[in-house]
């Protein structure tokens, strides 16, 4: 008996972030870009200016893509 694998489509992979609505997440922006800040600020984002991001509950930008790919990462 022999098999094989036949691949159909292959694409980059883009993990799925597991975090719950409740959790806060460290968020990365950049100085210049005030639509973002001022995004996370209309979402409840506190500014640590100690490690330098923003801390915003994660079900507060759910769904905003460009915020959610600004989460720092463990």
């Amino acid at each position: 008996m022999k098999t094989i694998e036949l691949i159909v489509d292959e694409r980059p992979c883009k993990p799925t972030l597991r975090y719950r609505d409740q959790e806060f997440v460290a968020v990365v922006v950049a100085f210049t870009r005030k639509d973002l800040r001022e995004r996370l600020k209309a979402a409840g984002g506190r500014w640590d200016p100690e490690e330098k991001l923003w801390r915003v509950r994660y079900g507060a930008i759910r769904g905003d893509e460009e915020l959610e790919e600004k989460i720092l990462r463990d």
